[in-house]
């Protein structure tokens, strides 16, 4: 059964291959193609090569801080504490393991097939090794190092964490099976594991209690060294043992500690392996629930509309602009639900914790301040590719939309109506926050000098989001082959170039038609500025989004014919 694994995973790679090799005979993807690999490149190696970099390398490693420095040599101790909370969640959360994800044609060929329980296991391990050491080559290529055998020992490293890492996941998804079990043997073996697990997390999270009850920190670094020192000391460094040990040869030197601490973690890999494979009795119980899942999936995946009032009710007569804005808007507020606002506030929590570190900013209200800025920042740029409630959605209703008695400059403004205020009042919000709290991130700003600007951001701020849209919906209908219908997204280096000559291109032609309005804005600040000062940013931005409007309404009517030339069969539809 492992040679056929073994062919089964080798011929699916050589056609996976070939597939994105034939793939590049189209132009769009063989110019992504070059365009992800010169990002690669010039992003990843050619500074590697620059001397000047290895200088300056060499010089802010020597002016490293000594608290720095200690948090980066208890990294070991870090990464074990979160694969012990990753751990810990996987018990708690009831999800399952891709390991134990079998395609339709798994089961339809190997399920009746004269084969055990554990060589299905074996089967799947061997598939998921690709996908694995990928996923290590590329952690490997994107961390920074000074030559490539590091890399390719990171490679190693990585790839045994994360094969370790995919097969605990599965051992708890099948001992978590049979913790119901009608046998009371089989359940008490069940039971044994998320036990230990637990009196481990009791042992770290007290030992975590004593040491802060004791000396409490005054910075992030010393609460960060208090952890470590922890997680290197006393009972809890007893129990975190095995999590430590799976990733110390990530931060080993070489060699004589990189090679013997990758045999540690080689045999906590198989000790693994080992429970998994004693586990086999629950597979067809968990095999059963996740062939169940993947049957519901491709609904799952579909969007699911909730029927609710929106708060908006369509007049019967009126610009067609606003039809197409209420149909937009309607879309969104039975779409959105909580799990997508926990999404956004996720995102925007981690970008805060960028601007905290960046900043320096101090206390409850530089942090929030942090969040709301570039919160805003990320809404102006970002949220227009984001939200695609117009024209690159629509593109999959081609044919309805081009039966409507309407002009087609008219579906193209309407068609950008909702996103663009939606997008806009984000970005206000996150705006009036960041002004209130701006006095703890902006302490060398006057009061008049931060009102000013904000004032003069919220009146471009239409403007920039409007100019994007017509940008994106521009492209998409001149160019409707580069745009993704539906919830699918082309995978691989060449998609990834893509994605990005499209943000390149929205982001140039966005500097582009924002010239004009700069230009003449900046000759009224500049005569303006001297009789009232920073206000002088008031009126100048009142032009420039004025400018902005004019070139957004004549390339809306531009774009007109261009709809009215889209023809069906040019649009991709999605299978």
């Amino acid at each position: 059964m492992v040679r056929a694994s073994l062919y089964i995973t080798v011929c699916s790679a050589k056609n996976r291959a070939r597939v994105r090799l034939r793939r590049l005979r189209e132009p769009r993807y063989l110019l992504g193609a070059i365009v992800g690999v010169a990002y690669f490149y010039f992003g990843f190696f050619a500074p590697r090569r620059s001397r000047a970099n290895a200088a300056r390398r060499a010089r802010g490693a020597a002016a490293i801080p000594a608290g720095i420095a200690a948090l980066v040599a208890a990294g070991p101790a870090f990464a074990g504490l979160a694969l012990l909370l990753v751990t810990t969640l996987a018990w708690i959360v009831p999800a399952g393991s891709n390991l134990l994800e079998f395609s339709d044609a798994e089961i339809q060929m190997l399920f009746p097939a004269p084969v055990s329980r554990r060589a299905l296991l074996i089967h799947r391990i061997v598939r998921s090794q690709i996908g694995l050491f990928f996923t290590s080559v590329v952690v490997a290529i994107v961390t920074p190092t000074v030559a490539g055998y590091t890399r390719l020992r990171l490679t190693i490293a990585m790839w045994v964490v994360l094969v370790t890492l995919r097969i605990a996941f599965a051992g708890i998804t099948l001992a978590r099976a049979r913790l119901a079990s009608a046998n009371v043997r089989a359940r008490r073996v069940a039971w044994m594991p998320a036990m230990v697990l637990a009196g481990a997390v009791a042992v770290v999270i007290g030992s975590l209690a004593g040491a802060f009850s004791t000396a409490s920190p005054h910075s992030v670094i010393d609460a960060l060294t208090t952890i470590a020192d922890v997680a290197d000391h006393g009972p809890a460094r007893f129990v975190l043992f095995p999590f430590v040990t799976v990733v110390r040869p990530v931060f080993a030197a070489w060699p004589h500690q990189y090679l013997s601490t990758l045999g540690a973690a080689t045999l906590i890999l198989v000790g693994a392996t080992a429970w998994l494979l004693r586990s086999d009795r629950a597979f067809h119980e968990a095999a059963a629930a996740s062939a169940e899942r993947r049957a519901i999936e491709p609904a799952a995946r579909n969007v699911r509309y909730r029927v609710r009032a929106s708060g908006w009710s369509l007049s019967p007569t009126g610009r067609a602009e606003t039809a197409l804005a209420w149909k937009a808007a309607t879309q969104t507020f039975r779409i959105v639900d909580r799990r997508t606002i926990a999404r956004g506030v996720a995102v925007l929590l981690s970008l805060s914790v960028a601007a905290v570190s960046l900043s320096r900013a101090r206390g409850v209200p530089g942090v929030i301040g942090a969040l709301a800025t570039f919160g805003a920042g990320a809404a102006l740029l970002f949220f227009p590719q984001v939200v695609r409630i117009d024209i690159r959605q629509d593109l999959q209703h081609l044919e309805m939309l081009k039966t409507w008695p309407v002009g087609a400059a008219v579906v193209v403004r309407g068609e950008m109506l909702w996103p663009g205020l939606l997008i806009t009042v984000c970005a206000w919000v996150l705006q009036i926050v960041a002004l209130l709290m701006s006095s703890a991130v902006f302490t060398r700003v006057s009061l008049a000098g931060r009102l000013s600007t904000a004032i003069a951001l919220a009146i471009v701020a239409p403007a920039l989001v409007f100019a994007q849209l017509t940008i994106h919906n521009g492209v998409a209908l001149m160019f409707p082959g580069w745009v993704a219908l539906g919830n699918q997204r082309a995978r691989g280096l060449d998609a990834m170039g893509q994605r990005l000559i499209m943000l390149g291109g929205t982001w140039f032609l966005l500097v582009l038609m924002t010239l004009p309005g700069a230009i003449a804005g900046f000759i009224l600040w500049f005569g303006f500025s001297r009789f009232i000062g920073i206000g002088a940013l008031i009126p100048a931005a009142i032009v420039c989004s004025v400018t902005m409007a004019i070139e957004i309404l004549l390339a809306s009517e531009a774009l007109g014919p261009a709809f009215d030339r889209l023809d069906l069969t040019a649009v991709e539809r999605v299978e």
